[in-house]
């Protein structure tokens, strides 16, 4: 060995130790947080979106910012489960990318808690069961998640947070070649993501849908001649073989998640706020619903429409625009538009995903 290999090696451990003593003090600091706050709620998302906003600006590198924020993530979630475990529902079973969506924002120390629907998520954070949830809400590709937005608009339920997700998919097997594929099983969100790529290269395999991607694993693993589009974590759950990567038609193929709870979330610095509402029946009404945002300059990100179901060619509209709040441009915002609309429901202020 070197002297100047040594040298460096040496530093190295001498800035883990440092490190160690570091991440006890600031889990020692954590505790005595828990304390204070007592039986207040474990996870305050505006403080830690707060603590990655300054950790990411504050960066120099070499670190990318993603790395950063996946430290800091993790440091956090050990920190956090010193207070109380916190348990998280996703639409599971193992494998599925709710999953990996769920660790990405609580970091590995949080509890997981597979649910069989959207439905089941929403129902075991009410509960109690779970003290989050975490659904998909939209994908880049393939648009809304119609029962997620209705499953909001009916609950009392509150968004806590976001969380953006790259979603890369595979074709994964018992097999060992793609020619020997006769059948595909995969969740409809999945098929329609990689569309193109499976007409391309298997266009004769029959497309069976799945609850999940991670049942469309489970199933293929069962089977002969069978395949999933499902993710490199469901392949190596369910003992399977990766025959294609990155089969998704758009690269930048990106599904949202919201997370649910029952608090409210303070003011971080950069936040958004979800809304559901409805204009009267009568003209110029969605014109008149737009005009508060405008007049008072509150950016609007995002509108979604979907059938109110309580009469027909009714709809309510679901937008997403910058801010909390409590900002006071939301706020007089939101208190004129309750004056025009017809229905309006706040979903909750939480920080953009970082």
């Amino acid at each position: 060995m070197s002297d100047d290999l040594k040298q460096y090696r040496e530093q190295i451990d001498h800035i883990d130790d440092e490190l160690l003593k570091l991440f006890n003090q600031r889990a020692a600091l954590a505790q005595q947080i828990g304390h204070v706050k007592g039986s207040a709620a474990v996870l305050r998302p505006e403080r830690e979106a707060q603590v990655l906003q300054r950790m990411t600006k504050a960066n120099t590198g070499p670190l990318s910012a993603k790395a950063v924020t996946q430290l800091f993530t993790e440091v956090m979630s050990q920190c956090r489960a010193l207070e109380a475990p916190l348990r998280v529902a996703y639409l599971g079973p193992h494998g599925t990318f709710s999953e990996a969506a769920a660790f990405q924002r609580f970091g590995q120390a949080a509890e997981g808690v597979p649910s069989e629907s959207i439905d089941s998520v929403f129902a075991a954070v009410e509960s109690g069961t779970a003290n989050y949830g975490l659904v998909p809400v939209e994908n880049s590709t393939e648009g809304a998640i119609g029962r997620t937005l209705d499953l909001l608009l009916n609950s009392n339920l509150k968004i806590c947070g976001e969380v953006m997700l790259q979603v890369h998919q595979c074709v994964i097997s018992n097999e060992n070649d793609l020619s020997l594929i006769r059948k595909v099983y995969s969740h409809p969100q999945s098929f329609g993501q990689c569309n193109g790529w499976l007409n391309a290269h298997l266009p004769h395999a029959e497309r069976i849908t799945a609850s999940s991607n991670a049942d469309a694993a489970r199933l293929a693993a069962e089977e002969s001649f069978a395949a999933a589009v499902a993710s490199t974590q469901a392949a190596e759950h369910f003992k399977l073989k990766v025959l294609a990567s990155n089969i998704e038609d758009d690269v930048r193929n990106t599904t949202r998640f919201l997370v649910i709870g029952k608090q409210d979330v303070a003011p971080s610095g950069k936040d958004k706020t979800s809304l559901a509402m409805s204009a009267a029946n009568r003209p110029g009404a969605m014109h008149d619903l737009l005009t508060p945002l405008a007049k008072n300059g509150v950016s609007m990100t995002k509108m979604e429409s979907r059938p109110s179901r309580t009469g027909l060619w009714e709809y309510i509209f679901y937008v997403d625009i910058e801010g909390h709040q409590s900002d006071p441009k939301v706020a007089a915002a939101l208190t004129q538009l309750k004056q025009i609309a017809a229905f309006v429901k706040v979903l909750g202020s939480y920080p953009v995903a970082v």
